[in-house]
């Protein structure tokens, strides 16, 4: 028989008087704690309380961005192009097609727009990322007054993916050091695997994982491609969460390289279009318009403008230019194929898993074709960054190299003009082949007409409004404690039961390098802005593009006062959406300059063995001053590999150690200049150093140095403004090498210290000659 004891009793009871009796400390109420729930003495007397997990509305769909770069109007199949791209066609049979879609006339602008449903010199972006020009419009970074897509569904409740290129980050933040702000876990996103800046080399890219940098996993030698690597990312999140997290929405934004520069491929995707172009740009531009007629894309009385400026005509090519330019349009359209491929590996997932009929994709370019080169076309993008004329003998000399790993290429402007078909001008303008592009939605079972065609105009900051009517979601009006901006876009989701009648949106302007244009209800005005001239003596063009697809009738001087009304239309809107102040500075491109407190702003900087990849607009800025490069090693006998390498065999330096010699190699643009040490170097703890002395514009003295001993010494008669778009390595060579001497990374054997750049004060000083010796 057991005995029941007695609670014992306390050494110090505590008072039994009403008056006396303290409520316990864990009953008050607390500010943490929902008054729902009750926290006792004990669970015995206390009530739990579990907060609830933020849901979407029942039924709101999964969301697929997926967005192209650099890829014209008419570049798809299903916009009238002989490339082929089945997976995006055949989305477009599931979808819609939208033939009067536009966006801004560069990337940056139009990512902005289309994460925020803002436009873009209101959120902070009317240029690049990689600048910020002093205005509140052009800090090359969404503004926090603009919450994200992404940050207003993952508040409701989605997961939230971002894979491929960011851009909308300031580029002299993404290093490793951040500030991470504005990188996409930043902004609103779980996930991210992809690149920060414009571009990357798609055999050896500059990837970013989360808010860290990794290396690519394998290869180009074992097949590896970024486009495929994006595509095996955004499955393998996808998998983690509809695995794990079934009921959980979720919204991708997959932003492929494909078709930027550098045009690269697997050699098979180049040799699918053999004697495909041989009939020349001016044939296949006329081709794809007929396909475009009977697609009904565009009105049958279209015709197509002359040729831009600066294109000749293709029966004025000798047999080289056209074999380069044959090449080079090759390795676009393989680059496009294979990454249409991808994409349909992840439309298959979707399939797989049963989540398509309930996935709706969005699948646009960002803006019109490029011109990133001379109208010959390149195979080394970074002659045009430094004005370094393209002939077809330079090109020539590299043709098996195109679409590879050493190649940097870029296609001839005929090309570009045929993928804008059959609009006018490219990418950076305002005219149609700046802003008009292709665009898809496609969501099974909740369209009226699968397949179909619609007309009406809209404009990249219409996806986000849709986006968020269609998934029952309201955009906020404070977000984060922060006021928000009110969408600019109209959504276009009444277009997914009715094909007919008007566009809801009433009008939508454009503006870039001091490049003007604006819609309202059919027609459009336009003008193309020479740097310097005045913005208010420049001639517009007038055009009903209701009645004139590839604006070729200008109407400016048949009806001067629609075109006066839709100037003063301009001003209002510019007024309404912090277009000012007017800026057409064009040489930021060609002649960076760092901000004020930014990390290129440093004179002296000191990296230590273990740094990740410095991305280019976060290196050191050596460019046209002097300067010097040490490195503190600890030298053994046979002790060899790269001290430093920025860029790769398109262009850059690298300063190693080979064969008992120190060595410096200036690699302009495949034109190199070698500095090599006298005698052996000596062993032990030793300073290393390259020493560089300004003489002229662009040119200079360099000098390698040992314990301070000059040991070699070279004249620079040409250096570069840009030195790479691929990052900096500290310990290591960027692939393919800068220099011929090295064949891989080439790490250095040794016991490296540190490396310590010095900049000189002399970079804005050039002499009425040209000559400071």
């Amino acid at each position: 028989m057991t005995t029941k004891k007695s609670a014992p009793t306390p050494a110090n009871p505590a008072p039994t008087t009403a008056t006396n009796v303290a409520a316990p400390a864990a009953a008050r109420p607390r500010e943490d704690f929902p008054t729902s729930g009750h926290i006792g003495r004990s669970h015995h007397e206390s009530s739990p309380w579990f907060d609830p997990k933020p849901r979407p509305p029942a039924g709101a769909p999964n969301v697929i961005y997926v967005v192209l770069d650099d890829v014209g109007y008419s570049d798809l199949g299903c916009f009238g192009s002989e490339i082929r791209t089945p997976h995006m066609d055949a989305l477009a049979q599931k979808g819609l097609r939208f033939s009067n879609f536009h966006t801004t006339t560069l990337c940056s602008p139009t990512r902005a727009c289309l994460l925020t449903g803002r436009n873009h010199h209101s959120v902070g972006m009317r240029y690049l990322s990689n600048f910020d020009m002093g205005w509140p419009s052009g800090r090359g970074a969404i503004s926090h007054k603009a919450a994200t897509i992404a940050e207003m569904l993952r508040d409701v409740g989605y997961g939230t993916f971002a894979v491929g290129k960011w851009h909308i980050a300031p580029t002299d933040e993404a290093s490793a050091a951040g500030p991470f702000g504005q990188w996409p876990l930043g902004r609103g996103f779980d996930r991210f695997y992809g690149f920060m800046n414009g571009s990357t080399d798609h055999y050896h890219p500059e990837l970013i994982e989360d808010n860290h940098p990794v290396r690519a996993p394998d290869s180009p030698e074992n097949g590896y491609h970024l486009s495929a690597d994006l595509v095996d990312q955004a499955i393998r999140m996808l998998s983690n969460q509809v695995s794990l997290l079934p009921a959980k929405p979720f919204f991708l934004n997959l932003a492929l390289g494909a078709g930027h520069w550098p045009h690269q491929a697997p050699a098979e995707y180049l040799a699918r279009y053999d004697g495909v172009y041989e009939a020349g740009w001016d044939r296949i531009r006329e081709q794809r318009l007929a396909k475009q007629k009977v697609m009904g894309l565009v009105p049958e009385a279209t015709e197509l403008p002359p040729s831009n400026p600066g294109v000749q005509p293709w029966a004025e090519l000798n047999d080289d230019q056209r074999r380069v330019s044959v090449r080079l349009q090759q390795a676009y359209a393989g680059f496009l194929e294979h990454a249409d491929e991808q994409l349909g590996r992840l439309v298959a997932f979707l399939d797989k898993t049963g989540l398509r009929d309930n996935t709706m994709i969005v699948l646009l370019s960002d803006n019109g074709a490029s011109t990133d080169c001379g109208p010959e076309g390149t195979t080394n993008i970074l002659r045009w960054f430094n004005q370094i004329p393209d002939s077809t003998e330079r090109n020539l000399a590299d043709i098996d190299d195109i679409g590879g790993p050493r190649s940097a290429s870029n296609y001839p402007w005929g090309w570009a003009q045929v993928s804008n078909t059959p609009t006018r001008l490219y990418k950076g303008y305002t005219h149609g082949g700046g802003v008009r592009d292709p665009l898809i939605v496609s969501w099974p079972g909740h369209i009226a007409d699968e397949g179909a065609i619609r007309h009406q105009f809209h404009h990249v900051t219409d996806v986000v409004p849709t986006v968020l009517e269609l998934c029952g979601v309201k955009a906020p009006e404070v977000y984060r404690g922060t006021p928000q901006l009110p969408i600019h876009g109209t959504s276009f989701a009444y277009l997914f039961g009715q094909g007919e009648g008007s566009s809801r949106k009433e009008v939508q302007y454009f503006e870039m390098y001091g490049h003007r244009g604006i819609w309202h209800k059919g027609w459009k005005a336009v003008t193309c802005h020479a740097p310097g001239e005045s913005f208010e003596l420049e001639d517009w063009e007038l055009y009903h593009l209701d009645e004139d697809f590839a604006e070729t009738r200008n109407l400016a001087k048949e009806q001067p006062a629609k075109l006066r009304e839709l100037i003063e239309r301009w001003w209002a809107e510019a007024g309404k959406y912090d277009v000012m102040p007017m800026d057409d500075r064009r040489d930021l491109l060609f002649r960076p300059r760092p901000k004020p407190g930014s990390i290129r702003a440093q004179t002296r900087f000191t990296f230590y063995p273990g740094i990740a990849p410095i991305p280019a607009e976060s290196a050191p800025l050596t460019q046209d001053v002097s300067h010097r490069i040490a490195a503190e090693v600890d030298l053994r006998e046979g002790d060899e590999g790269t001290l430093v390498a920025f860029g790769n065999c398109n262009g850059g330096y690298s300063m190693f150690v080979k064969g008992g010699q120190l060595f410096y190699v200036y690699n302009r643009c495949g034109e190199m200049t070698r500095l090599a040490s006298r005698g052996a170097l000596p062993l032990g703890r030793v300073t290393l150093a390259f020493e560089f002395r300004k003489t002229g514009l662009l040119k200079g003295v360099g000098a390698l140095l040992a314990n301070g001993e000059q040991i070699a010494e070279a004249r620079f008669e040409t250096t570069m403004r840009r030195l790479s778009i691929l990052p900096m390595h500290i310990g290591r060579s960027g692939l393919p090498a800068v220099a011929d001497e090295v064949t891989d990374a080439f790490p250095f054997s040794g016991r490296l210290e540190k490396i310590t750049y010095e900049l000189g004060g002399d970079r804005d000083i050039v002499p009425p000659d040209g000559d400071i010796d």
